[in-house]
């Protein structure tokens, strides 16, 4: 798999990415989800590096706070 492959897909999820609300009203917990229109390749390969986390048969997946952190990171490379 191609690292930039990878960076992009991360960063591309990571743009278009959403808010959702998975807690309780008392316990409100907002996570980023972003739709897996990318290749899988690049999908499963940040889901081991634990950018992503999701089900399999899920059409959308989390990003985790360490995959905002790299997309972020990805973001200051490559958009600025």
């Amino acid at each position: 798999m191609d690292q930039q492959v990878e960076e992009m897909t991360l960063l591309l999820m990571y743009l278009t990415s959403w808010e959702e609300n998975v807690g309780t009203k008392k316990n409100p917990i907002k996570v980023l989800r972003s739709w897996k229109g990318y290749p899988f390749d690049a999908i499963n390969m940040l889901i081991d590096k634990h950018d992503l986390r999701g089900s399999f048969r899920a059409k959308s997946a989390m990003l985790t706070e360490q995959g905002i952190k790299r997309a972020e990171q990805l973001k200051e490379k490559y958009l600025h």
